[in-house]
């Protein structure tokens, strides 16, 4: 079976999952305060060997917060953004010249929480003809971009992991090394952990480690 067909039955899944769960990507979660709400995208295509890869962004050593470090297209969401899938499309213009209208938002997962109090919903979508997508770099927010297989956030191979502590909850750091265009970039902390989340749903199986992620980043906390 092809990837193209394997991608189809991922995005038919996808779909109707989004479907059983009673809401469609465009109705937004009540219960998120909009001004502390945020949306990533998990942009996914078919690579030249065949393999399922996810678009990913170094940021801009000069932003205020997480600086050099990699993350998703992405950011806060803004008046006039109907959906997360909105939110996360019109960041992902914005950082890298991604035209929306060659991405298919197919689902928005259960969101992660900040300790900085923002609620991140990750939006899985696909570009069909990843040819279509000629890069632009906003450099005030991104240095480069580039992608990597999201099979890789299941593995091993090139993982390793740090164990930290949270007012008394022990929890696992993932670092992900990658090597590609002869830079290395690592993808860890939050980015990370929504990826893992991402490619066990996308490839129906856990990953090959535990994870055992901060309890913060699944639960609203009130400090």
């Amino acid at each position: 079976m092809s990837l193209n067909n394997s991608l189809e039955k991922i995005a038919q899944r996808l779909r109707l999952n989004q479907s059983n769960q009673g809401s469609d990507i465009k109705i937004e979660d009540s219960t998120s305060d909009e001004t502390n709400r945020a949306a990533v995208l998990i942009c996914l295509f078919e690579g030249k060997d065949g393999d399922l890869r996810v678009i990913l962004t170094k940021r801009s050593s000069t932003m205020s917060s997480h600086s050099g470090e990699v993350a998703l297209p992405g950011g806060k969401w803004e008046e006039g953004d109907e959906s997360d899938a909105a939110t996360a499309m019109r960041e992902a213009k914005e950082e890298i010249g991604l035209d929306p209208s060659i991405v298919e938002a197919l689902a928005v997962l259960q969101p992660f929480y900040t300790k900085r109090h923002i609620t991140v919903f990750p939006v899985i979508g696909i570009i069909w003809d990843i040819t279509a997508f000629n890069p632009v770099i906003n450099a005030t927010e991104v240095e480069s971009v580039f992608d990597a297989p999201l099979g890789m956030f299941l593995k091993n191979e090139r993982r390793r992991e740090e164990k930290m502590e949270w007012m008394g909850y022990k929890y696992l750091l993932h670092f992900f090394d990658y090597q590609t265009d002869n830079r290395c970039y690592t993808i860890w902390a939050l980015t990370a952990a929504i990826l893992i989340k991402a490619a066990s749903l996308i490839y129906e199986r856990p990953p090959a480690f535990e994870e055992h992620m901060p309890q913060f980043w699944r639960t609203r906390t009130r400090l």
